[in-house]
């Protein structure tokens, strides 16, 4: 029993009688009222399954199955009402969308058949929903991977900053943490589009001229019409553009829209872009916050603090009982390594810069280059240990 059902009903003596008819059966939680069961689902969620009562004191049944469906959409929605007559079934149909309505007194059997193919319900939308998440993904990596061979010191900070993201996204209480790590992970791909020489001139703080100043500026707009293309990616779209606008509203793009109006992600991505411009190494420093404050109207501030509060700070104490730090020769790499140093050609030609983690498409590449050119080795990388209890 691992989904779990809620019946919501103002009948004390009906939640402790279902409860203990389908103790065995299903993992059963009641509570007294709309108002109870909406913190209850924000607190102790996902349900799988919600039955709620129609006529209750405060919030009607209505009401509490619309605001369940705005707030946890996956979970399966049944209502359980002595009162059917055929305007509540529509209003329930309508407005909470329902996937059954009983009518009291309800049959134990009828009941426990309704929850069951609530449950069966909810495996396929959460079945698919986590395929087409996978496969994104999955999709993504690839086009990182493949990008960051272009062009390893621009596109090998995306997995320093969707690794940074990942740690945010619990913190921040994101409903759909799987945009947030789609958007950093696709926040660069713009840059494909900017020609070598400039991309060069860019990271070597050679000045630039008006024409490639604006082709820079307008890296987000590029990476939002490529990602618009994609099937249900219109708000990674969206959050891809505004990743560089300030939270006072300077910035790109030149629009009215500032402060909380940004898409959070946008914002996050904001902060975590700029750090990883400031720091040299896998986390911020104090130093880096620091640098950071200086700009204080840029960021929102909230998220500065969330991100001070948790990312991992690059104290060599911290980092020591969960890696360690090894150099070791280009046959026995494995994905997953984080670099500590610079890779290059036996001729100083810069293949991987460092602070990446190595995928096994940047292991292919290496090996490739390393049979043909030779790579200096050994290679300096820290690598996750597991410590025993």
């Amino acid at each position: 029993m691992t989904e779990k059902v809620l019946i919501i009903d103002d009948d004390t003596n009906l939640l402790s009688g279902i409860q203990r008819q389908f103790r065995n059966k299903f993992d059963i939680s009641v509570a007294e009222g709309g108002e109870k069961a909406l913190d209850m689902v924000r607190s102790e969620g996902p349900f799988a399954v919600v039955i709620c009562d129609m006529r209750m004191p405060g919030m009607h049944g209505v009401e509490v199955l619309g605001s369940l469906k705005e707030h946890a959409p996956d979970t399966v929605r049944m209502m359980l009402t002595g009162n059917a007559d055929q305007l509540t079934a529509i209003e329930a149909i309508n407005e909470g969308n329902i996937f059954r309505f009983f009518t009291k007194p309800c049959p134990s059997d009828v009941l426990a058949k309704g929850i069951e193919a609530g449950l069966e319900q909810y495996r396929l939308v959460t079945a698919e929903k986590e395929l087409l998440r996978k496969t994104l993904a999955g999709s993504v990596m690839v086009l990182t991977d493949v990008l960051s061979m272009i062009d390893t010191d621009i596109f090998g900070k995306s997995t320093r900053l969707r690794d940074w993201a990942r740690l945010l996204a619990g913190h921040l209480k994101l409903p759909q943490p799987w945009i947030l790590d789609l958007s950093v992970m696709l926040s660069r791909i713009g840059w494909v589009a900017i020609p070598a020489e400039v991309r060069e001139k860019f990271k070597s703080g050679e000045s630039l001229s008006k024409k490639e100043n604006e082709m820079i500026q307008r890296i987000p707009e590029t990476g939002k019409k490529w990602i618009s293309h994609i099937p249900r990616l219109e708000p990674v779209a969206e959050i891809v553009f505004y990743q560089n606008k300030g939270f006072d509203g300077s910035g790109f793009p030149d629009d009215e829209i500032a402060g909380k109006d940004i898409p959070l992600e946008s914002r996050v991505l904001k902060v975590l872009n700029d750090l990883a411009g400031i720091s040299q190494d896998t986390a911020p420093t104090k130093l880096d916050f620091r640098q950071l404050d200086l700009q204080a109207q840029l960021y929102d501030p909230e998220i500065v603090q969330i991100v001070r509060q948790s990312l991992p700070k690059a104290d060599a104490e911290n980092r020591d009982l969960y890696f360690e730090t090894a150099e070791v020769p280009l046959n026995l790499l494995i994905a997953g390594y984080e670099l500590l140093s610079d890779i290059e050609t036996k001729d100083g030609k810069l293949i991987l810069a460092k602070h990446q983690q190595l995928t096994k498409t940047l292991l292919t590449k290496l090996r490739n280059i390393g049979e043909i050119q030779g790579i200096k080795e050994p290679i300096r990388v820290r690598k996750h240990i597991v410590r025993k209890v």
